[in-house]
């Protein structure tokens, strides 16, 4: 089970994107000896026609294997190289630099102290948690049992059961608690039960994992066996009463509100009036619970559970949260199973890029603020702003002219996207760490004190008004994402980096397609796709659709659906369209809505190539680089099973083969392995 990272924001339409740093949106239609990073990538021994993500990435993913210790290596690897060695540069000064107590910086070099000082960690071994674990070992009844719970939820795992405060989907103005299904320590609930040859393996290397872990923390050979045997069959019986992840898409059906006396009667042994209380959220009176017949079946196992099974799942939720903070053995073990056996990486990262990827989840707006300072512009932000604003006016172009869509439902439409909230770069306001304690003691103890901290800073927000200028993601992550309840997209800073290249050597092409594209118009899309569409202009859950164009929106997503469900990624194993339907309807949302913005340009009107490429052709080839990347098989695997987006070469190639400008621009006739025919294009925005 690894480590949750708080804090737990529910987000919709969540996209892993890489970078890039972007000109003005002025051409550069030059033809000049200066690198072109389209050019230097392009794979000219394969034909477009037959696999047009090979021909366009194909002679970097030759020159690119992926490095020992990642499971998948692309462009957004460069860019967060590129952001390791800046954050590794403040963490060095800061660390030695006194700094004033309390500041972002003290916390920030003692936290990198602490993270570095691998001596001191083995010389530590299981002290730091060494009353965490005792405590657990007295447990004598289901009360102590609950009491654990609650704690280890207040040390962000998520014991049992998930949590997470959130907008109240209807109504988006306060903010609510969140009970969800959990408890497991594999991926997803498919994972107990599918019977071919990889999960078969991986259920075998798990409970050998968890066996060993109990060897590791002392128990002998029988001893461990045992506790490993009552903690798979107690997570089996969880995850064999939790949802697919195709059913978690319906936001209505995942939204249940409860008062306390209906959730003691959903589930009487949890006692949750005082398990919120324990939980430090006395404020609780209702929750949104996303599954409740999960928790009447975890009611059953806290009424017929043997307590030393209870202890034992416990003590392994602890152990296993936390073990790659601990010393080496158990880092290793955690590193073997979780790294290797499920997404095929061969060796750890280097312990300073583990230290950063930790303090990224925990102090992320304190890196943040001096990560900008030393390293982006406000003239850089409004360039992008600029190009947010051309994305949104092409958008309102394509809907008013959708030849589907009733007046009064495009009415509702416009009005819906005229009050996305676009965040730019950074936020105007940064989180206050003030109260945040990071000492020179131990790095676990750092980890569990932040992890308290967000979580105390989440559920203080329960029944408050909701902070629409919060941020859920630092500037410094090369992500992006679509917030259906505050209808907003953000959009970090680190999405307009690209590693090796400077504005002056891309082009518009590239611009609209790699930013424009993959990450803008795709992420406003995420407002409008299976699930964003059932949110209204102030982020609640109502249907604000005809009778009749919601059922040609159906019949529209039907075929995206239809489409990947059809591709084979790996041996037997097929793209769940239903499951990734929302990222795929945002791809090629995003893809459209980037080219409609780009025939706007002097570059697209001039049709003057650039190294033999047309501003069509560059446009498309701009779309193939922002999934630029290829990832091990054992990764893939683990992606198809629990992930909403489709392997990078199918976010390539299965949208743009339902657009007919790839065709033109291309030359792209029946019979070729790209073509698609025209019946069968899928159009929606």
């Amino acid at each position: 089970m690894q480590a949750l990272t708080l804090p737990k924001v529910l987000l919709s339409g969540i996209l892993l994107v890489s970078g890039i740093s972007l000109t003005s949106c002025q051409s550069n239609s030059s033809e000049s000896a200066q690198r072109d990073i389209l050019k230097e990538v392009v794979d000219t021994t394969v034909s477009p026609k037959d696999d047009f993500f090979k021909y366009a990435v194909g002679n970097w993913l030759k020159k690119n294997p992926i490095p020992a210790s990642e499971s998948s290596w692309g462009i957004g690897s460069m860019v967060q190289e590129e952001t390791y060695g800046r954050l590794r540069t403040i963490n060095e000064e800061s660390a030695k630099q006194s700094g004033n107590i309390g500041s972002n910086e003290q916390k920030i070099g003692d936290f990198w102290f602490t993270g570095m000082d691998s001596l001191g960690i083995e010389k530590q071994g299981l002290s730091p948690v060494k009353s965490d674990l005792d405590r657990i070992v007295t447990i004598k009844d289901l009360q102590g049992v609950l009491n654990e719970v609650a704690l280890q939820q207040t040390y962000g795992m998520g014991t049992l059961f998930g949590n997470y405060v959130f907008q109240d989907e209807k109504n988006s103005e306060e903010q609510a608690l969140h009970l969800y299904q959990g408890g497991i320590g594999l991926p997803e609930r498919d994972y107990y039960f599918n019977t071919d040859s990889r999960n078969t393996n991986i259920r075998k290397e798990y409970k050998a994992h968890i066996q060993r872990m109990f060897k590791l923390l002392g128990n002998d050979d029988a001893t461990a066996t045992k506790n490993m045997e009552r903690v798979y069959a107690l997570e089996e019986t969880l995850a064999k009463n939790s949802r697919k992840i195709e059913a978690l898409r319906d936001p209505y059906k995942n939204y249940n509100k409860m008062d306390l006396a209906a959730l003691d009667k959903l589930s009487p042994s949890m006692k949750f009036t005082d398990l919120f209380v324990r939980m430090k959220m006395p404020q609780v009176k209702s929750a949104i619970v996303g599954q409740p017949e999960f928790y009447t079946a975890v009611d059953k196992l806290l009424k017929t559970t043997p307590i030393d099974t209870w202890k034992a799942y416990l003590t392994w939720n602890f152990i296993s949260n936390y073990a790659s903070e601990l010393s080496s053995q158990f880092a290793k073990e955690d590193f073997h199973f979780y790294r290797t056996i499920l997404r095929g990486v061969k060796e750890m990262k280097p312990r300073w890029k583990r230290v950063l990827d930790a303090e990224e989840r925990l102090l992320g707006d304190a890196l943040g603020q001096l990560f900008i300072k030393n390293y982006y512009s406000d003239k850089t932000k409004k360039r992008y702003e600029e190009l947010v604003k051309n994305i949104f006016s092409t958008y309102k172009e394509r809907i008013e002219k959708l030849d589907w869509m009733s007046d009064s439902t495009k009415k509702k439409a416009l009005l819906k996207l005229s009050t996305v909230m676009p965040k730019v770069s950074y936020p105007d306001k940064w989180k206050d760490f003030s109260s945040l304690d990071i000492k020179k003691d131990s790095y676990v103890q750092n980890i569990i004190r932040a992890n308290q901290w967000w979580y105390l800073y989440e559920t203080n927000k329960i029944g408050k008004p909701v902070d629409k200028t919060e941020w859920g993601m630092t500037p410094q992550t090369y992500n992006a994402y679509y917030n259906p309840s505050n209808n907003e997209i953000v959009l970090p800073a680190a999405i307009f980096f690209v590693a090796g290249f400077t504005d002056e050597q891309l082009d518009d092409a590239i611009i609209y397609a790699y930013a424009g594209g993959s990450t803008i118009g795709h992420e406003i899309t995420h407002g409008f796709d299976d699930q964003g569409r059932q949110f209204d202009e102030k982020g609640n859950l109502t249907d604000w659709w005809t009778k009749k164009d919601g059922e040609e929106y159906n019949k529209r997503a039907k075929g995206i659906i239809e489409q990947f469900d059809n591709y084979v990624v790996l041996d037997s194993m097929y793209v769940r369209g239903e499951a990734t339907q929302g990222e795929n309807i945002a791809d090629l949302g995003g893809v459209i809505l980037g080219l409609e913005a780009f025939k706007k340009t002097e570059q697209y009107k001039s049709g003057k190539k650039i190294n033999g490429f047309t501003p069509l052709q560059r446009y498309f080839l701009g779309w193939a680089l922002a999934w630029m990347g290829h990832t091990r098989d054992e990764a893939l695997a683990n992606r198809i099973m629990t992930d909403v987006h489709a392997p990078n070469f199918l976010r390539v190639n299965g949208p743009i083969v339902n657009m007919d400008e790839f065709y033109e621009a291309f030359n792209i006739k029946p019979g070729d392995k790209m073509y698609r025919a025209p019946e069968k294009r899928v159009r929606i925005w």
